[in-house]
């Protein structure tokens, strides 16, 4: 048996196909032995949070609709605030460049009541969801510009000047030499940062949404049972979070092997 086929991967020697699933059986037999033991011999209240398991649910699904719905409006404005970041006009490039650094430098607990509280309460706007939802995706939006800013300026001068040279306009030189690489390189980046608008969504409990941070305070509440109230939050958010990482990992590998 060969041992290095097991746990060395390189180009040219490629790793035993089955080495990589054998690696994460033995990360999760690892993570759940430590599981037990840290459990053993402790009385837990599984049956009084069992009873509760709608709540779960149902804050769950809210969450998955919170987080797509960030994600979508934060590429959105991320991807707009890059261009405007770029732009020849200078107060356009100030006014995005203003947004980028004031978002970045506050935290989003407090843009959340400042949005809310002030802002939203001052325009008579009492939709909790949606405001949440629009600060989230404008919080998450500022560091998603500068993702999107720095893989558009890793395409080199000369292939802008070749698109020119061949008569692409400014649009058409964006959508089909820019954008594709632009793409290529700022993956893992808004990966991570995807999965932190995930996580994320947990600070909307703040505004009273009962989403599934305040689905688990809910029943920890109506349990006194802390630890079982909270543990499902986290394997909740991962079943979010792991998908996010994987489909990452296989449009680079697909956009890698196009390129």
């Amino acid at each position: 048996m060969n041992w290095r086929r097991w746990v060395i991967d390189t180009p040219r020697a490629p790793a035993h196909p089955f080495a990589g699933a054998l690696l994460a059986m033995a990360g999760g037999a690892t993570v759940t032995g430590f599981c037990y033991l840290a459990l053993a011999g402790a009385t837990r209240n599984w049956e009084a949070v069992w009873g509760y398991r709608a709540v779960f649910w149902k804050g769950w699904l809210l969450t998955v609709g919170i987080a797509l719905a960030a994600m979508a409006g934060s590429l959105t404005v991320g991807v707009l605030a890059a261009l405007a970041r770029r732009s020849v006009i200078l107060p356009l490039r100030g006014l995005a460049a203003g947004y980028i650094e004031l978002v970045r430098g506050t935290p989003l607990l407090v843009l959340l009541l400042f949005f809310f509280y002030v802002v939203a309460n001052s325009a008579g706007w009492n939709d909790r969801l949606a405001a949440g939802v629009l600060t989230l995706s404008l919080f998450s939006g500022a560091y998603i510009a500068e993702i999107v800013r720095a893989g558009i300026e890793s395409v080199g001068a000369s292939q802008l000047e070749s698109a020119r040279a061949i008569g692409l306009t400014p649009p058409q030189t964006y959508r089909f030499v820019v954008f594709p690489q632009a793409l290529r390189h700022a993956l893992p980046p808004l990966a991570g940062q995807f999965a932190s608008v995930i996580k994320d969504s947990s600070l909307l409990s703040i505004l009273g949404i009962s989403e599934f941070t305040f689905a688990a305070q809910q029943v920890n509440s109506a349990t006194y049972s802390t630890l079982e109230s909270f543990l499902p939050l986290a394997v909740g958010y991962l079943a979010l979070t792991l998908p996010v990482s994987w489909l990452s990992r296989q449009l680079e590998h697909r956009l890698r092997f196009e390129t």
